[in-house]
C-alpha cells in the first residue's frame, strides 16, 4: 500500500500526475490519498501530523510524504523506516517526528537521480518512483545510502500549536492524549473538556482527544476557527492540573 501525504490539494494536477508515476512503477499496488491538504509550506506542522495519521496504517505501509517548500535546493531526500513503516520524502523536517518517535526508525539519504529531473516536482520524479520500488518489494539499495541522522531534526515532544483545520472548522493541535482536569486555552479562549460533539450544547466550543490522539479544538454543529479566528501555527496552552 501506497499513502500520499501532501500540500498539493485537489484542484491542480499534482496528484494526479504522482499517482500516474506511481502505477507505472508499481502496477497493482494500492494507493491510498491520506491528506493532500496538509498546511502549504509547513513541514513542523506536517510532521505531527504524519505522526498521528500514520499509526492508524499497517506495517509494510509506504508513505510518500510531500511538503517541500525548499524543493529544487540541495536539501536532502530521504528513506525512513519507523514503527515497521515506510516513508520517502524531504529532509526539511517533514519525517524526523516519525523518525524519533520509533527506537526501530532506520535512516537512508536518497542519492539516485532520474535522468530527468523538474526542479520543482520532485515528489513525482523523485519520490514516486523510490516509493514505488520499495512497495513492490525491491528495495532500492544502490540509489540509496544508509545514515545516522536527518539534517533537519524538529522536538519530537508535543507541539502546543494549531496543526491543522479540518473543513468543518476543527482546529487539531500537535498536543497528545490530555488529561480531562487540564485547563486549555487559544486566542484567549479558554475550552472545557467533553467526549464529543453530542455532550455540549450547539454552539458551544470545548476540546477532546480526537480518533487519532490529538488535542483537539471544535465547536458543536459550528466551526471554530471562524468563532474563534484560530489558524494553522496559534499556540494552544494546557495547563495540567495535577
Amino acid at each position: 500500500m501506497i499513502v500520499l501525504f501532501t500540500d498539493f490539494g485537489l484542484r491542480d494536477p499534482y496528484v494526479g500526475q504522482v499517482k500516474a508515476r506511481l502505477v507505472e512503477h508499481a502496477p497493482g499496488q494500492p494507493v491510498v490519498d491520506l491528506l493532500h491538504d496538509a498546511p502549504d509550506f509547513n513541514p513542523h506542522a506536517g510532521a505531527h501530523l504524519l505522526d498521528a495519521l500514520a499509526s492508524g496504517f499497517p506495517p509494510g505501509s509506504v508513505f510518500l510524504a510531500v511538503v517541500d517548500p525548499g524543493v529544487g535546493t540541495p536539501r536532502g531526500a530521504v528513506v525512513v523506516m519507523a514503527g515497521g513503516r515506510w516513508f520517502v520524502g524531504p529532509d526539511n523536517g517533514l519525517l524526523s517526528v516519525v523518525a524519533a518517535r520509533h527506537a526501530d526508525a532506520r535512516l537512508w539519504r536518497i542519492t539516485w537521480q532520474p535522468e530527468n529531473l523538474s526542479a520543482t516536482f520532485h515528489g513525482r520524479d523523485l519520490f514516486a518512483p523510490i516509493a514505488a520500488e520499495i512497495a513492490r518489494g525491491d528495495f532500492p539499495t544502490g540509489k540509496l545510502t544508509p545514515v545516522d541522522a536527518l539534517n533537519v531534526e524538529f522536538d519530537a515532544g508535543d507541539l502546543p500549536r494549531i496543526i491543522y483545520i479540518d473543513h468543518y472548522g476543527n482546529a487539531w493541535t500537535g498536543v497528545r492524549s490530555v488529561p480531562k482536569a487540564a485547563r486549555v486555552s487559544a486566542a484567549g479562549q479558554q475550552f472545557r473538556h467533553a467526549e464529543s460533539f453530542g455532550f455540549v450544547g450547539k454552539g458551544e466550543g470545548f476540546c477532546f482527544v480526537n480518533s487519532v490522539g490529538l488535542l483537539e479544538l471544535a465547536v458543536n454543529r459550528g466551526s471554530a476557527a471562524v468563532d474563534y479566528g484560530l489558524k494553522v501555527g496559534d499556540p494552544v496552552l494546557v495547563q495540567r492540573l495535577n
